[in-house]
């Protein structure tokens, strides 16, 4: 049984069956390019009682005869994880976005490290963005392959850059194994292009059996055999996914429906910028505004003048109706213990 990590309300357990590790190996030996390997030697900074510590690091490995780095749970520092690669020979990485974000405020580890030699890299968690996986895929040499899937049914979307399905921005595709699709609210399929939700169908080896004690959010889980994820996004033509947010995390503004990642994104390429996070707060006129919570690099300091110049920074690089009308500097993001910005709780803030 995992826990959910609770970003939108209080976790919930996720009783899983014995199938679950072996559903996951296909995918992982994909995204970790062939493997295992000679020499390959894996390491996460995500807790092992999370499902990404768990089933896209930890139990994928020693299923596999891999060896995994241990360490003591610490508060996540960029530069300590950038020694431990090294030193320790890590060849296989799985690291949440939010910690490759964290790291990139660190400039070019090479130089600092040049011990690191990473033969593969996955992200989860959250969307990565466009910012994070140019900069990851400069420092370590090797591209990201991000993977999408949740709690209760994870690993079902990736990329596999050896196998050429990557793209910047995009999730990726399908794992094998898995049948995924996007769906409009009246539970007819969305075209390409088209804004839904992401849906899993089922049976699927890596599907939770049910929420521990709670028969009735299970059944709301389901619609006939897809799993509802609750989570948005779009596919191209090529069917790529592209994740947007989780339907909680939507903004409604003046008509458009408006996903916090793409600003974010945007945000994050900002150099005053460590971390970002975008919520709808309530508006008379507009329903909702966009409102983005930025927690800025080391030394900087958050003026009225640097709020007007990440506004116009997004307002220059997205849509008009994208930009945040309000910028509130934080000293730090509320995350959960696997790394997630809670919004709820920025919401809550206002």
């Amino acid at each position: 049984m995992i826990y959910t990590s609770g970003t939108t309300g209080p976790p919930k357990g996720a009783l899983h069956g014995g199938r679950v590790l072996l559903g996951h190996v296909p995918g992982f030996r994909l995204t970790h390019d062939g493997f295992p390997r000679a020499g390959d030697l894996g390491w996460t900074p995500a807790d092992w009682a999370w499902a990404g510590g768990l089933l896209n690091l930890m139990m994928p490995c020693l299923h596999d005869g891999v060896p995994v780095v241990a360490q003591p749970v610490v508060k996540f520092d960029p530069e300590a994880a950038f020694a431990l690669i090294a030193e320790a020979g890590v060849r296989n990485a799985f690291i949440p976005p939010t910690a490759l974000r964290l790291m990139a405020q660190s400039g070019d580890p090479r130089e600092r490290h040049p011990g690191m030699a990473l033969r593969s890299l996955v992200a989860a968690g959250e969307r990565l963005g466009e910012a994070s996986f140019d900069w990851a895929r400069r420092a370590f040499g090797v591209p990201v392959n991000e993977v999408y899937g949740q709690t209760e049914c994870n690993y079902v979307l990736a990329s596999f850059a050896h196998l050429g399905v990557s793209k910047a921005g995009f999730t990726g595709k399908p794992t094998p194994g898995h049948e995924v699709a996007l769906f409009r609210q009246d539970g007819t399929r969305c075209a390409p292009g088209e804004q839904g939700e992401i849906r899993v169908r089922r049976p699927d080896p890596v599907m939770f059996l049910e929420y521990w004690d709670k028969p009735e959010a299970t059944a709301e889980k389901f619609s006939g055999d897809w799993l509802l994820t609750g989570d948005q996004a779009v596919t191209d033509a090529d069917g790529y996914f592209r994740f947007l947010g989780r339907d909680d995390d939507v903004i409604t503004s003046a008509g458009y429906r408006i996903g916090p990642s793409d600003i974010e994104d945007c945000l994050s390429r900002h150099p005053a910028v460590a971390l970002a996070a975008v919520v709808g707060k309530p508006d008379e006129m507009r329903t909702e505004i966009v409102k983005a919570f930025v927690q800025l690099t080391s030394g900087v300091s958050g003026d009225e003048a640097l709020a007007e110049e990440l506004k116009l920074f997004v307002r220059e690089r997205l849509s008009h109706h994208e930009y945040p009308r309000e910028i509130e500097f934080v000293a730090e993001l509320p995350l959960t213990t696997t790394g997630k910005i809670i919004r709820r709780a920025l919401r809550e803030r206002g």
